[in-house]
């Protein structure tokens, strides 16, 4: 919120100073103005972030102050305070380009979440305004163009640093872990990107789709007449990716019978096809991903731990979209942007309601999740912005989640209840004998009290 320009218009002084004090600490500046048209005269002369009006004012009334100003200064956005029993005009205000409100009497507390909220607000949207989006690399590293790097968060900044880090070394491996659909393989290609093997082939390989049966015939090639079917030399996916990168995504998935011949391969950075003797050297940067804890497949046995440490060289953990909510907003616009440029259509914005639906949202499914939603909703879109009706399907979602959320609190209520109800009737048995109750439930009588605490049942007995 650092630089922000705040205008207060409250023809009450007693609130414009209790305001000023209250953000005078966090960074921002405060212009006051008692009436409108002291108010026009702050936004003529000055530029203004963020406008608090109140709705009921002398001379000219808070909507059409609002109007006014989203007409005159677009720029500014405009949070409403509303007193109670003005939710009709609050419905106005928004209808008419207010972003945000609270009720007077108000609570400092909300006023600065407001603020805080509708200052992401212009922060994203002004670096929607860029020409690159904040796209920290140059360039878009899927096949297609619909997927960039963005560093909005502090997680993905981190991301992006460790990448410039480990492309200068051109030869160590990298091992790059996360849920499924937050972008391993634009990870890859952008270390790749980076790197000054830049010139040369990007080879991706899903681990999970490749049968034992094929792995060496696929992996390392074959030689014409080395099995019914090879009817011409064929390279492998080593080759294909000599002098660029090996990309084996899902590593987690392969074999362990298949595991030590990709060891060998890694170690001695030559490959033999099928059907001869000779070996061929590769120059290959080998970058895996996984979606798995490889730790505990090795603890389990199902992953080789040479192979491992011969991975995990440098490791990339991507954080997930709900660690990284503040990029939701930029990441919606540039698919937006993506699919109605590519299916012809002329939509413009995501309605704040969207947003906001998107922010609550946990999205199991990452940025894929998120790519698809726009992509459906820019197919359904007959007008020239996404809302809430285009999201139908992220609605059920959201309600669907909440109702698990509350029965998982009401089941817990409820086997608390029947703790506590068990608790009342071992200290009844126990003649209310602390330490005789403890024996009765098979627990200490340092736990008896933790668990008499928690439930607010009174000291009783020795």
């Amino acid at each position: 919120m650092e630089n922000m320009k705040v205008l207060v218009l409250d023809d009450e002084a007693g609130i414009r100073e209790e305001i000023d004090e209250f953000l005078s600490s966090r960074n921002l500046e405060i212009q006051h103005a008692a009436s409108p048209s002291e108010a026009f005269r702050v936004l003529s002369s000055t530029r203004v972030d963020i406008a608090i009006l109140d709705i009921r004012l002398p001379g000219m009334s808070g909507l059409e102050v609002l109007r006014r100003v989203k007409r005159q200064y677009p720029d500014t956005e405009v949070i409403m305070m509303s007193g109670h029993g003005d939710m009709d005009s609050v419905i106005d205000a928004l209808r008419s380009g207010a972003i945000d409100y609270f009720k007077k009497p108000f609570r400092l507390s909300d006023m600065l979440v407001a603020i805080e909220n509708t200052a992401k607000f212009i922060s994203v949207h002004r670096l929607l305004q860029t020409d690159n989006l904040n796209q920290v690399l140059p360039g878009a590293f899927s096949a297609d163009g619909s997927s960039a790097l963005f560093a909005i968060s502090p997680a993905m900044k981190h991301v992006i640093a460790q990448m410039h880090q480990v492309a200068r070394a051109s030869d160590t491996t990298v091992l790059i872990t996360s849920e499924s659909g937050t972008g391993k393989e634009l990870i890859a290609k952008g270390i790749h990107h980076l790197s000054d093997r830049n010139k040369g082939p990007f080879h991706a390989v899903n681990c999970s789709s490749v049968p034992e049966e094929l792995f060496e015939s696929e992996f390392f090639g074959y030689k014409k007449g080395a099995f019914t079917g090879a009817f011409a030399d064929k390279p492998g996916w080593f080759e294909a990716a000599n002098g660029g990168v090996l990309f084996l995504d899902e590593i987690g998935d392969l074999k362990p019978t298949l595991q030590s011949k990709l060891l060998r391969v890694l170690d001695e950075r030559r490959v033999t096809r099928l059907g001869t003797t000779h070996s061929r050297p590769v120059n290959v940067r080998l970058i895996a991903a996984t979606n798995q804890d490889i730790e505990k497949l090795q603890a389990e046995g199902r992953f080789r731990s040479d192979l491992y440490h011969r991975l995990n060289a440098f490791v990339i953990h991507v954080p997930t979209l709900r660690e990284r909510r503040e990029a939701i907003p930029v990441l919606a616009a540039h698919f937006l942007k993506y699919y109605a440029e590519k299916l012809g259509r002329k939509i413009a914005k995501i309605d704040k309601e969207v947003l906001d639906m998107l922010h609550q949202y946990d999205f199991p499914g990452n940025v894929r999740e998120l790519r698809h939603m726009i992509e459906r909703a820019v197919i359904i879109c007959n007008c020239s912005h996404l809302h809430a009706g285009h999201f139908e399907h992220l609605k059920m979602k959201i309600s669907k989640a909440a109702a698990c959320e509350n029965q998982s609190q009401s089941t817990s209520n409820t086997l608390g209840e029947i703790e506590k109800e068990t608790i009342l009737n071992a200290l009844k048995q126990a003649g209310h004998n602390k330490s005789q109750a403890a024996r009765l439930l098979n627990i200490s009588r340092q736990a008896l009290d933790r668990r008499m605490a928690k439930f607010g049942i009174g000291p009783v007995g020795l």
